[in-house]
């Protein structure tokens, strides 16, 4: 009898692939409370969608060669290749944000990666792309307030931001 309980405790561990998920949803509530929350009726909000993606990168699906520390560089990194120099310059610079686009988004994110976080969310891919642009550039300038990229994990950066 034992063995089958143990069985059942096992079994479900090498299931938890998606340990990165877990991250991923603390990161959606430190984001989300590093966003102030206010704006967002739902638990998870933009922040969820922000943690998600974040997980996804950390992962490493879809990155073009981002840390797994702080995926967040290679998140930027993603979005300056794609075409976004200027407002990805301006949320980690000390002055105004540039807005960014949904459509710019989903066009700079891979295809998987983008749908991964809708279906995490619960939303269309348009729908997660349109969130992720309203919220990140403010994400970003929060965790950037010096004007360049903290060193540490990105959890670390919240955390301290969050004091």
């Amino acid at each position: 009898m034992a063995e089958h309980p143990g069985s059942g405790d096992i079994e479900p561990v090498p299931n938890r692939t998606k340990g990165r998920t877990m991250a991923g949803n603390d990161l959606g509530s430190l984001l989300g409370s590093l966003l102030g929350g206010g704006g967002q009726s739902g638990g998870g909000g933009a922040g969820g969608i922000l943690g998600s993606l974040i997980g996804a990168l950390a992962d490493g699906r879809g990155t073009g060669g981002g840390n797994g520390s702080n995926p967040l560089g290679g998140l930027l990194e993603m979005l300056t290749r794609s075409g976004l120099t200027d407002q990805t310059q301006s949320w980690v610079g000390t002055g105004g944000n540039q807005s960014v686009s949904g459509t710019q988004i989903a066009e700079a994110l891979p295809d998987e990666t983008l749908r991964q976080v809708a279906q995490d969310a619960g939303v269309s891919p348009q729908d997660a792309a349109d969130q992720i642009a309203r919220t990140l550039p403010t994400a970003v300038d929060r965790l950037t307030p010096t004007g360049s990229m903290p060193e540490g994990s990105l959890e670390d950066i919240i955390r301290q931001q969050q004091l």
